[in-house]
């Protein structure tokens, strides 16, 4: 029989995703308490988004920080994409 040690990523009492890896899970908890951030910050925003839509462009903006980051940074979107891709490979 073998043992299996896995990471599961809890938040408001919903399990969230599962990993074996405790490095991967700490980063998606990270991911996922920038996002909690994100949705805060853009409530006090002047655009007019439900709870669900707050949640999920949060979520989208944590997911793809490195792209937002290099925005911000004034680097181009399509170069940005493509260095992504070639990462996820």
């Amino acid at each position: 029989m073998a043992v299996i040690i896995k990471y599961i990523v809890e938040r408001k009492g919903v399990e969230k995703m599962t990993f074996t890896s405790k490095k991967e899970a700490d980063a998606y908890d990270k991911m996922l308490d920038s996002a909690d951030q994100l949705a805060e910050f853009l409530s006090e925003s002047s655009v007019t988004l439900d709870d669900q839509q707050l949640e999920e462009l949060g979520l989208y903006l944590a997911s793809n920080k490195e792209i937002v980051q290099g925005l911000f940074k004034g680097n181009d979107y399509a170069v940005l994409r493509k260095e992504q891709a070639s990462d996820n490979e």
